[in-house]
């Protein structure tokens, strides 16, 4: 159920109606937009009475929400969620905007990090992945380089301004990769890890949550609201790709995924084209198609030398073909009113 107030509600008014809602057992969840305030009621909505809540003052209309994620429906929200980072001029993931988030599958050492960060960063990404802890099939495959990596992000971090999004596997992680990391990013494997979507809710970095394998987009969003239940309301919802029928590609990318997401829920939506396509050729297109249906950003690996990465490299761009892309993106941005977001914003990180 979700509370929409008059546009002329007071700050008494509002804090009464936080109080009714907070005094019946729910949880009052506050979103201000430009022009309307909407108080989310999150608990047994049956405790609280829908005419009742008509009668307070301030109170335009009262809706019940039937679907089964409440938090990042888009009924939920007054606006679309941003997340910023840097000072006031920074980057901002789910404005007007599209952000790039660029670097190798894995982190193999400094020198590679280091070389491919600075080339990203020259191209027009705003933001550094990078792998320590790795989720491979195989438990004979590269896992990561853990902690030491995690410093290595950091310390390219401090060069470069970039902001660092790595994954976390395993709760116990959480901490750690936090001090580290800007974003924790949840892979598809992980996207019905309960207990650590929970325990990542729990920290104040952002999440970078990708749809699973072959979960449907409400179960995505379910995801995200195991997230967001615990208080961590800013949650980026991932598509790269699906486990379909065809085999030509490594997975199938979901563009339709990207205007359905849109239009149930208010987080920004980012797309995996190096994931959905699984080879390197194959990115430029799919990232110009996930512009053009709407997507507000794009997570793409880049490695310096492709054939001898330890993981992915088949789906890696070198430098100069991610730099060549850009080009490319910036153009099918403008096409459609859009523009690739500026890098020139150091960053200033706020603790966990």
């Amino acid at each position: 159920m979700i509370i929409i107030t008059k546009a002329s509600i007071s700050t008494d008014a509002l804090d009464r109606i936080i109080e009714h809602v907070e005094s019946a057992g729910l949880r009052a969840h506050v979103s201000r937009g430009e022009h309307r305030t909407i108080v989310g009621c999150i608990g047994d909505e049956a405790r609280l009475s829908e005419h009742a809540l008509t009668q307070l003052d301030g109170v335009e209309r009262v809706m019940p929400i039937l679907k089964p994620y409440k938090l990042p429906s888009r009924e939920f929200a007054a606006d679309n969620t941003t997340i910023r980072f840097g000072d006031p001029a920074g980057t901002v993931v789910g404005g007007r905007d599209i952000i790039v988030i660029a670097g190798p599958c894995s982190v193999e050492g400094r020198d590679m990090l280091f070389d491919t960060a600075r080339h990203v960063r020259a191209a027009g990404a705003n933001m550094l992945r990078g792998g320590a802890f790795k989720p491979r099939s195989s438990p004979y495959a590269f896992q990561g380089m853990g902690e030491e990596a995690l410093q290595m992000l950091a310390d390219v971090r401090a060069e470069t301004g970039m902001p660092v999004v790595t994954e976390v596997m395993d709760p116990r992680q959480v901490e750690l990769v936090a001090s580290y990391a800007d974003v924790l990013q949840i892979g598809a494997r992980n996207m019905q890890n309960f207990p650590l979507l929970t325990e990542v809710g729990r920290v104040r970095r952002p999440v970078l949550l990708k749809r699973g394998l072959s979960a449907t987009i409400s179960e995505l969003l379910m995801a995200a609201e195991y997230v967001m239940a615990q208080g961590n309301g800013d949650v980026m919802l991932c598509e790269r790709g699906i486990r379909t029928y065809e085999t030509a590609t490594r997975n199938t990318l979901d563009i339709a995924a990207i205007p359905v997401l849109k239009r149930e829920s208010h987080l920004p939506v980012i797309v995996d084209p190096s994931h959905a396509g699984g080879r390197a050729d194959l990115v430029a297109p799919l990232a110009m198609a996930a512009i053009a249906a709407g997507a507000g950003g794009l997570i793409i690996e880049v490695h310096p030398d492709p054939v001898n990465a330890r993981s992915d490299g088949e789906q890696s761009l070198e430098p100069a073909a991610f730099a060549s892309m850009m080009t490319q993106l910036r153009a099918v941005a403008h096409a459609v009113g859009r523009d690739l977001a500026p890098t020139d914003v150091r960053l200033a990180r706020s603790a966990a």
